[in-house]
């Protein structure tokens, strides 16, 4: 398999990279800095460019049969502003699945059901920009014609892979607060090949 991953020299990112590696998948980046790509593979393809140069994301997605978005919001709007021409060229190129990685503040509240974690008193951070940008991006998908899923971990951790976690489809586990950035990388990659969830998102946690 052909796998395009964006944000693959962050976290979660690079993670994902090395398990479709280890799996002798195809893998393709497409990154700013190539020198913060820690993995060397011969199935590895290294695209220096931006998401948000639209030359640039049709040259990453050529030939690519599955997209996985580990960017993030960096305090920046990159996320929303470079979904539009994700959209395009996947329609463009013809590939239909998509699976990104957003924040359990766009997954519905338990306490307030009609709006989002962010929006309700379940979520206990200060700031909402982050799950701001992240919704923008949700609201993207779900209008487009793609296949797609959204990851959504609460706090995410760097401790060691545990393998064994919760998910629930749009709403976080009762009573989860983190999940390892490994695990969450696993179960993103695993997605790949399991459809369970096309077209929702996802909530996983300890």
């Amino acid at each position: 398999m052909q796998i395009l991953v964006l944000g693959a020299s962050g976290r979660v990112g690079s993670h994902i990279v090395a398990n479709a590696l280890k799996d002798q998948h195809h893998v393709t980046v497409l990154v700013r800095n190539p020198e913060k790509c820690q993995s060397h593979d011969k199935n590895l393809t290294i695209i220096q460019g931006n998401v948000l140069n639209r030359e640039d994301i049709m040259r990453a997605f050529h030939g690519a049969d599955v997209v996985i978005s580990a960017l993030n919001t960096d305090g920046t709007n990159t996320l929303s502003e470079s979904m539009p021409l994700i959209i395009d060229a996947m329609r463009d190129e013809g590939i239909k699945r998509i699976i990104t990685i957003g924040t359990a503040g766009i997954l519905q509240s338990k306490l307030s059901p009609s709006v989002l974690r962010y929006q309700s008193s379940e979520s206990r951070r200060k700031s909402t920009r982050a799950a701001e940008e992240h919704h923008r991006v949700y609201m993207m998908l779900q209008v487009s014609t793609l296949e797609w899923t959204i990851v959504c971990p609460p706090y995410l951790t760097d401790g060691v892979h545990v393998g064994v976690y919760r998910v629930e489809r749009d709403v976080l586990p009762e009573g989860g607060t983190e999940i390892s950035v490994r695990d969450t990388a696993e179960f993103t990659y695993n997605l790949i090949k399991d459809d369970s969830y096309v077209k929702s998102r996802v909530g996983i946690s300890y």
